[in-house]
């Protein structure tokens, strides 16, 4: 069983820092060093001091930054920009955000959650992680010994009785409420009735729970709780035997998961026919036409078909997009190339399109990292520039079919991992809401 329990969170005290959305940033793996300079000059205090200090003249190992977030932290607390709850408390946490013209709200609720060892009880993982990103945010949890940001937790709730539980305790209570660089407004209530939260503890106590986000700070997390168990310092109390954890039902109206789109380097740049003649064993080919702005109605064929089974390539040289669809036979050298893994794995189109497509038809195995987006216009915009920030080009952009819940709640289970970037949960949740010290 999943374990949750309240905390006393530390929050900004708006009489300090006047409005909370000068203060918030999104999670730190989505910000860019030009994106960290504007956070930095927009507030004194932003938390991007925090999730991401940035690297200043005279540092000389690289680590200096992690000691100065650690002691913005510590002077933040002493001079109460930062105040700890009074009480322990469940936080309920709204976003409401339009995407394709439709406005949701996504609603969940911020907590401490046991942490467990992935694979050997109720927490999964979904996706691949990277070491350097759990190295780095290792020295962070070292320095601040705290959880700057919370992870995003998804868990089955079919009629999302969790969820009723705390917003039948916030009706007609004013949250505190903060607007992104994106325009996304997100809302906060502070839940400290005790009967409230041991209701939430009642429902939450059979629910498994899947990482939708934030697998590195989960990872990091576990490891921190190992080196202080190691080192003699853990207790069967320390706050650390916890992560700090935004919970969202499977199936509230506000889930949504969004495509991430690649656009690859480290490849020559193809040609439609040359493309095709490469992989037109494994998957039928169809010619669309010319143009980046094709993208539109190559990705609305994908999208309208829900077809996993079916990415759309576009080749630089001729400027043509190709439509590729898997067939029986790419169905069998898929099975032979990844019959380390499951039919679940192998149906998804991000294992279509990276163990298959591109590593076996095309024979690249060690690629760099592709250039991910998630709207369509992203993909036009970035092949009219025709290469990345740094300069590089692009050999090929590819359309794909994000995962789904069910992929992830099976996949899971599986014991297996996807791919990188195989889901985009939007919106990000907000750093800087709640922290959770971990002393």
């Amino acid at each position: 069983m999943v374990q949750i329990e309240a905390f006393q969170g530390l929050r900004y005290d708006l009489a300090h820092v006047g409005s909370l959305s000068d203060v918030i940033a999104p999670p730190y793996d989505v910000i860019d060093p030009e994106f960290q300079n504007q956070l930095y000059e927009v507030h004194p205090t932003n938390v991007i001091r925090l999730i991401l200090n940035r690297d200043e003249p005279g540092d000389e190992t690289g680590d200096e930054k992690y000691e100065r977030a650690a002691r913005y932290l510590k002077q933040w607390r002493r001079e109460g920009v930062l105040s700890e709850e009074s009480h322990a408390a469940i936080y309920v946490y709204h976003q409401e955000f339009s995407y394709a013209g439709t406005t949701f709200i996504r609603k969940g609720f911020m907590c401490r959650m046991q942490l467990e060892k992935l694979g050997e009880g109720n927490v999964y993982p979904h996706e691949e992680t990277h070491s350097a990103a759990k190295v780095d945010r290792l020295k962070l949890f070292n320095a601040t010994r705290a959880n700057l940001s919370q992870i995003f937790g998804i868990y089955p709730d079919e009629e999302n009785q969790a969820q009723k539980i705390l917003e039948q305790a916030i009706l007609g209570k004013t949250p505190l409420e903060a607007t992104d660089h994106l325009g996304v407004v997100h809302r906060l209530w502070v839940v400290d009735d005790l009967q409230t939260i041991g209701d939430l503890q009642a429902s939450m106590g059979d629910k498994a729970m899947f990482i939708a986000d934030g697998h590195h700070r989960y990872e990091t997390a576990c490891n921190y709780q190992q080196q202080l168990k190691e080192s003699g310092e853990l207790t069967d109390v320390h706050p650390a035997n916890c992560v700090m954890t935004m919970c969202v039902s499977m199936n509230d109206d506000g889930m949504i998961v969004l495509p991430t789109h690649r656009l690859f380097k480290g490849l020559p740049q193809y040609d439609s026919a040359t493309l095709i003649s490469k992989i037109d064993s494994a998957f039928d080919c169809q010619v669309i036409g010319t143009g980046s702005e094709l993208a539109e109605s190559v990705w609305e064929q994908i999208e309208v078909d829900d077809a996993q089974d079916t990415v759309g390539l576009y080749c630089p040289v001729d400027d043509t997009w190709v439509l590729a669809t898997l067939n029986t036979d790419g169905l069998e050298q898929l099975a032979a190339v990844a019959s380390d893994r499951t039919d679940d794995w192998q149906g998804l189109g991000v294992s279509i399109l990276h163990r298959l497509l591109v590593q076996t038809c095309l024979g690249h195995e060690s690629l760099p990292k592709p250039k991910y987006v998630h709207l369509v216009q992203e993909v036009v915009d970035s092949l009219n520039l025709g290469a990345d920030d740094d300069g590089e080009a692009f050999g090929l952009a590819a359309l794909v079919m994000p995962a789904t819940l069910d992929h992830i709640r099976t996949i899971s289970k599986n014991g297996e991992r996807m791919p990188a970037k195989s889901t985009y949960f939007y919106p990000k949740l907000l750093s800087g809401l709640v922290i959770n010290s971990l002393e």
